[in-house]
């Protein structure tokens, strides 16, 4: 991988905790509560650089070497590095419609690595590197999908749910040509995704299942006896687990659930059901149960697992797990709805794009909303 690779491995290998954020610490037993339970109390930083599902390259194998997992950082360390150098500064301006990128940020192109902490290596478990989040099923895939869940989003697709169907943004009024009284994307503000909207993060951040995510990968614990607080850094979601109680009503939905918890052991288990018809997890519906468990594998390290049911969308339950190592940092407010002003762009560009299209001059469109 040539010599500056070489470089890195040397430099990461003798960090070493750097590599293995989830080894367990020499010496001594792990933090417990006055009741003897395991004190989970604490921050954790959750960034991985282990993807969700296997790659291909792995095939069956579920576990890394700790030669790979050190190029895998490695190569990671070199890619941050070349993107970080200085821009030209005597370049021209992008191109007209936008860089061609696809993603949350459209064709105009997105964060640069300066707002990027996905992680600086893998995880491990009990000694081990995994190649994926994902352990079952044993392929580190997602189980197939139910043919309902199929067909309901062939028609979403097809634009058969009587919105006008979402494109590439090119710049135009694309959703005008459907006629004047269709429905569009920008019609409304409470049409556009909830990460948008500062409601819910772009990720299954607080889901559950808690997921990590490019930046802001903090999570805090506050432990108590008959309640537990789960504060998310990204946009600021604060989780309640009500610990040893019934769930409330089937009728009281929430988009991140309703979480009653138990102690099974030394093991926090944690069940979400309630949820709305778009939960976090926008992957799942309402019909989902989610499983939690929360376990110290050292006084430095905790194992979160988590198994997700939903028979509306998932021909079987998956289960996934990753190590969340304890941090000194601190959890800051993410204040997204007070800086949030690219929601309003967002809003007063369609209007300027729909006077365009009806010809006519954009002069006053000050108010982003109709």
């Amino acid at each position: 991988m040539g010599s500056r690779v070489t470089t890195c491995l040397a430099v990461l290998a003798g960090v070493g905790l750097a590599l293995a954020p989830g080894a367990a610490a020499p010496g001594g037993d792990i933090p417990r509560t006055p009741s003897g339970r395991p004190d989970l109390s604490g921050t954790y930083d959750v960034s991985t650089l282990t993807p969700m599902q296997r790659p291909s390259e792995f095939g069956e194998e579920k576990f890394l070497t700790d030669e790979r997992a050190a190029e895998i950082a490695a190569e990671e360390l070199q890619r941050n590095i070349g993107r970080q150098q200085d821009s030209d500064p005597n370049r021209g301006a992008p191109p007209e419609g936008g860089d061609g990128s696809t993603g949350a940020s459209g064709n105009v192109g997105g964060y640069n690595t300066f707002w990027i902490d996905r992680g600086s290596g893998g995880f491990q478990i009990d000694g081990e590197w995994r190649t994926s989040i994902l352990i079952d099923p044993p392929d580190g895939q997602f189980p197939p999908r139910t043919e309902e869940r199929i067909a309901a989003q062939r028609a979403r697709s097809a634009g058969r749910t009587g919105q006008v169907r979402r494109v590439q943004n090119d710049g135009t009024a694309y959703w005008m040509e459907a006629g004047l009284d269709a429905p569009g994307p920008y019609d409304d503000m409470e049409q556009r995704p909830f990460a948008e909207r500062c409601l819910l993060s772009f990720s299954s951040t607080a889901g559950p299942p808690m997921m990590p995510a490019l930046y802001n990968n903090h999570k805090r614990i506050v432990q108590g006896e008959d309640t537990v607080v789960i504060l998310v850094e990204m946009v600021h979601d604060a989780r309640i687990v009500r610990m040893n109680a019934e769930h409330d009503p089937p009728e009281i939905q929430k988009w991140l659930g309703d979480s009653i918890g138990w102690w099974e052991g030394d093991t926090l288990v944690v069940e979400t059901t309630n949820f709305r018809d778009r939960p976090a997890y926008a992957q799942g519906s309402k019909h989902m149960t989610v499983t939690e468990r929360f376990r110290m594998q050292s006084a430095d390290s905790l194992v979160y697992t988590f198994t997700v049911e939903d028979p509306t969308v998932w021909t079987t339950p998956f289960t996934g797990e990753y190590a969340w190592p304890r941090s000194d940092n601190r959890v800051f407010e993410y204040a997204c709805h007070e800086a949030n002003y690219a929601l309003e762009g967002i809003m007063r560009g369609a209007r300027l794009l729909e006077a365009d299209f009806r010809g006519e001059e954009p002069a006053g469109i000050a108010n982003p909303t109709r």
